[in-house]
């Protein structure tokens, strides 16, 4: 094999598909990025039998061929290259020469038909999204999903169609978030669970451009997404996701509109008495035009007040702080609204449209406090 291709080419090439190279794995081939120029382009896959990316660069081909080469290895050497065209050649023991004005790097590969390769996917019912959507989405739900492999419906986000909206769905046990998109067309309906991982990876490849599309192809097991020259093949998360609606509840005794980047700003300040692992709530005292906000740390305190809009019952509510600064940090208006209902029911952010849902329990600040 040989081929030509710029530095930037393919470095962004190895940077998109480096992330689905498993970190420990007792497979030494699934280290390895496949590079194949068979089918008359340059094409790198990375595959860790649960995420799977495959890209296609620009470049001439000399001689077609295949090769898997070490991933660490082949991206910190194109990394440090200098920035221009860079020579790859391959020979049939699978000794691979990288040359790239005067640096040259010899190294070993291995055979790419011991690779495992993506499974094939019918291409069959879709859904068209925008870059810039699909990214935005992402970003504003991937906060909530769990890291406890033990509930792994939790360390994934649901993807419910139905006729012309997408709805993402995240939870943790303590917060959910909900993000809804009204879509250009109707669809089938479909309701996957798509690992957290996948999402994470997904949203650091997309440019986020509004007008370029991903195409989202869902099957049994797995789900596509397809993209600029990239395609990205998951394995979905298998079962029946929990009822989402069951939580949810249009009824509220406090209601309350606030400035969010004042709000923001403060529950900020006040974190800052809190060291990193310590449970300490913020109480919110919700008393006619004001909201008081109060923590207590072995640091020292601090209090608040924040000017409010308020319908209903005056209310003392705590939250975990962190839960509220990551739905107020994802939220783009410049007020936001907050339904509560006693110091134990969740509190809901919501928009009127209900575009955004964010719901969040409350915590027992009488014993957590002091």
């Amino acid at each position: 094999m040989k081929f030509i291709c710029t530095k930037s080419d393919l470095l962004k090439g190895v940077n998109t598909v480096s992330k689905a190279v498993p970190s420990k794995t007792t497979m030494s081939i699934l280290e390895c990025i496949l590079i194949d120029t068979t089918a008359g382009n340059i094409k790198l896959t990375a595959n860790d039998m649960e995420l799977g990316i495959e890209t296609t660069i620009e470049g001439t081909i000399l001689e077609k061929g295949i090769i898997a080469l070490d991933a660490r290895i082949f991206s910190e050497i194109i990394r440090k290259l200098p920035d221009n065209d860079v020579t790859i050649i391959t020979d049939v023991d699978y000794k691979t020469t990288i040359t790239c004005e005067k640096a040259k790097f010899n190294i070993s590969g291995k055979s790419g038909e011991d690779f495992s390769n993506l499974p094939q996917i019918e291409r069959g019912d879709y859904v068209a999204v925008s870059q810039f959507s699909l990214k935005e989405m992402i970003k504003q739900t991937i906060f909530s999903i769990s890291d406890n492999e033990n509930n792994k419906m939790m360390t994934g986000e649901l993807f419910e169609i139905q006729d012309d909206e997408l709805k993402i769905v995240s939870l943790d046990g303590h917060r959910v978030s909900i993000r809804k998109l009204a879509l250009k067309e109707s669809y089938a309906y479909k309701k996957v669970i798509v690992p957290g991982k996948t999402l994470i990876e997904i949203s650091k490849i997309l440019a986020g451009e509004m007008e370029s599309l991903v195409h989202i192809y869902f099957t049994k097991n797995h789900v596509v997404f397809e993209f600029d020259e990239t395609i990205v093949v998951s394995r979905l998360i298998e079962g029946e996701y929990f009822r989402v609606e069951q939580m949810l509840s249009s009824d509220y005794e406090t209601k309350v509109r606030i400035n969010k980047r004042e709000f923001l700003s403060c529950i900020d300040r006040a974190t800052l008495l809190v060291k990193e692992g310590d449970k300490k709530p913020i109480i919110m005292q919700i008393e006619d035009d004001i909201m008081k906000l109060n923590i207590i740390s072995g640091v020292g305190s601090m209090d608040e007040e924040i000017p409010i809009e308020k319908e209903g019952k005056d209310l003392l509510i705590g939250f975990n702080p962190k839960f509220l600064m990551d739905a107020l940090r994802v939220i783009d208006d410049d007020e936001v609204t907050l339904y509560m209902v006693n110091p134990k029911a969740p509190c809901f952010i919501k928009d009127e449209e209900e575009s955004y849902i964010y719901l969040i329990l409350p915590v027992n600040f009488n014993s957590a406090a002091r």
